[in-house]
């Protein structure tokens, strides 16, 4: 029982996740987003914390995913699930063509690239109001029910019924990314994340599996991006600029890297604080900024890596420190080892 516990903690943390956000929150609306950012953050997590990629190119997958919906719900008949998998589909599309350009750079050549390139399909988008509405986005996108022959397994039309679905989507994503990561193939995006040299000298294509893994990101991002459209009714120039990029960075680095459930916690705190900060005060960046800071300070391994300090020093064991815990990132390995 215990061994089954310990594969599955994950997991269990997810779900247990999902159950507390309606106890702590009022609103349906503001549930929903935290989910929608975790599984963004997921979508991260599996290149910076993994793959060792700092990529400014999220907001790139996360713009796709919400114009393929808001276009295909406005203008076609085609049902709402076919709809998110095609969502899907682009985004890995889109991801592949940014990875292969992005991924034979290195370092802070990468993360310019990446920018550019979302700063490109921004310009994109804008260029092109009669598919995308340009600065007025895509407006009147509908909330369609999930119906299994005929009935309304997620009617969708409160809040809290869309949470629901939300959350069904993103425990199945969570879990698949799990084995994912778990897998031999996630072993080995840690050895190119921890040592590419060492990873090519032994035979493996690291090209390969950083467009792979950077299409799986952009796949789950891009689904992020047609829930929050649907979520919110609109798909806005906002996202797929490269302050979405930013939002979903500071989520990831936020919860901690190289850890899935650290996404999740990641996505609450910067929502939830970002709700209750802008109610307290006009200017609640400012505020925000501090705490920020505060993470980078303090909590080098972001909430996931202060609990496991705290768990550790409640046990009585000699805690690790942030340092430890978080292995050498992107920018860090990539311009230190040459491929």
């Amino acid at each position: 029982m215990s061994q089954i516990f310990l594969k599955r903690r994950y997991l269990l943390l997810a779900i247990a996740g999902v159950l507390i956000l309606p106890l702590m929150l009022e609103s349906g609306s503001l549930a929903s987003e935290v989910l929608v950012f975790a599984l963004a953050a997921l979508g991260c997590n599996l290149l910076l914390g993994y793959t060792g990629l700092l990529s400014f190119g999220q907001g790139i997958f996360f713009g796709v995913g919400s114009y393929t919906l808001g276009i295909l719900l406005t203008r076609t008949g085609i049902p709402m699930p076919v709809v998110l998998l095609a969502a899907l589909a682009v985004g890995m599309l889109v991801a592949a063509l940014v990875g292969w350009l992005a991924i034979r750079q290195k370092g802070v050549y990468f993360v310019m690239l990446t920018l550019a390139l979302t700063q490109m399909f921004y310009f994109l988008a804008y260029s092109t109001p009669e598919w995308t509405g340009g600065d007025n986005g895509l407006l009147d996108i509908p909330r369609l029910p999930l119906t299994v022959f005929g009935y309304a397994l997620f009617p969708n039309k409160s809040a809290w019924q869309f949470y629901s679905f939300i959350a069904i989507i993103f425990l199945l994503v969570f879990w698949g990314l799990q084995r994912v990561v778990d897998s031999i193939f996630g072993r080995t995006l840690l050895a190119i994340r921890d040592n590419p040299a060492r990873a090519t000298a032994l035979g493996y294509n690291i090209i390969h599996f950083k467009l792979l893994a950077f299409m799986i990101s952009g796949a789950v991002t891009a689904l992020a991006g047609a829930l929050y459209a649907m979520m919110t009714g609109i798909a806005p120039l906002t996202s797929i600029n490269y302050h979405m990029s930013e939002t979903i960075l500071l989520v990831t680095v936020i919860g901690g890297t190289g850890n899935l459930v650290a996404s999740l916690l990641g996505a609450a705190l910067y929502v939830i604080a970002s709700d209750w900060l802008s109610n307290l005060w006009p200017r609640w960046l400012l505020l925000f900024g501090f705490l920020l800071m505060a993470v980078s300070l303090y909590m080098q391994g972001g909430l996931w890596g202060a609990s496991k300090i705290l768990l550790a020093k409640i046990r009585g064991k000699t805690p690790v420190s942030a340092a430890e815990q978080v292995r050498p990132q992107a920018a860090d390995s990539q311009s230190q080892e040459p491929l």
